[in-house]
């Protein structure tokens, strides 16, 4: 497998392979974030929409800046509220797949599975909002929701649109644990979300590594690797994107959705373009 096309240096390479993830700090910049950004803003002027002509809230607070604007227009409402709309976005605009499509995301992903790439169609804009339960998302691994796929490596690209922080509730991980079998796990019951969830008791001696990282960063793991996020004591919203890579010879998860090639060194022609994305059928969230 050819990995000489990749960005990343055998120093980090070899952490991934030995540690299960690799930070790579402010790795896009403010410009390449834009444009999820705006995706993610048309999203809340939507639900702002939505809940105005519910007779919700009285005030759609255009003017309010982007990591304030949806938990304040959730203010006094209710977690159920918030759930309706889903605890994780797949929307279709065209600024995920802009960020899906980014090449230097690509690149850090061909140093480690090669430069046939498909974009799993498991991706999730997570909003993190203060006070609702949906923000705080339990120890466990990503392979949980497909656990008969054949599908390792699947690799796990979490990037924050805004400053990830202790209070407003970083990644926290546990290294190594990739090299492990995939635990038997729950389905969380007590928020409504539905995440699977492990048992404290399955975790394990490993120290937890809490993982706080300035916006654009690019956090990636495999998709055994257990991990989780605290919940947002902030008076912000803290946004991140969790996308998902594999090989192309890799099951592409019908179930889950229509992922799409990302980038095929062999096939270059076949690369999916934003109108083949957009043709596609949406996702359910898991």
């Amino acid at each position: 497998m050819t990995r000489s096309q990749g960005s990343l240096t055998p120093e980090q390479m070899a952490f991934y392979n030995e540690e299960g993830y690799l930070v790579l700090d402010q790795y896009l910049s403010a410009e390449e974030l834009e444009g999820p950004k705006q995706a993610m803003s048309t999203k809340v002027a939507q639900i702002a929409d939505n809940l105005y002509e519910a007779g919700l809230i009285k005030d759609k607070l255009e003017e309010r800046p982007f990591k304030y604007r949806l938990a304040e227009l959730f203010n006094g409402l209710t977690e159920e509220h918030f759930l309706k709309y889903g605890r994780s976005w797949r929307d279709r605009i065209p600024g995920y797949f802009e960020l899906m499509s980014n090449s230097k995301l690509l690149d850090a992903v061909e140093s480690l599975i090669g430069g046939e790439i498909f974009s799993n169609p498991v991706y999730n804009v997570r909003p993190k909002v203060p006070g609702v339960a949906a923000g705080a998302v339990p120890w466990h691994q990503d392979k949980s929701y497909w656990p008969d796929a054949n599908a390792n490596p699947v690799i796990t690209v979490w990037i924050p649109l805004v400053d990830s922080t202790h209070e407003n509730g970083c990644l926290h991980i546990k290294p190594r644990t990739h090299k492990q079998r995939v635990l038997e796990w729950h389905r969380e019951t007590t928020t409504g979300t539905g995440y699977t969830a492990l048992q404290e008791s399955q975790l394990g001696p490993t120290a937890t590594v809490a993982l706080p990282v300035k916006a654009g960063s690019a956090i990636l793991f495999n998709d055994r690797c257990i991990h989780m996020s605290t919940p947002n004591n902030s008076n912000e919203v803290r946004w991140s994107v969790d996308l998902r890579y594999q090989p192309t010879d890799q099951d592409p998860m019908p179930q889950h959705g229509a992922g799409f090639l990302a980038r095929s060194r062999k096939h270059p022609e076949l690369v999916a373009t934003l109108q083949d994305w957009l043709a596609s059928a949406t996702t359910a969230t898991p």
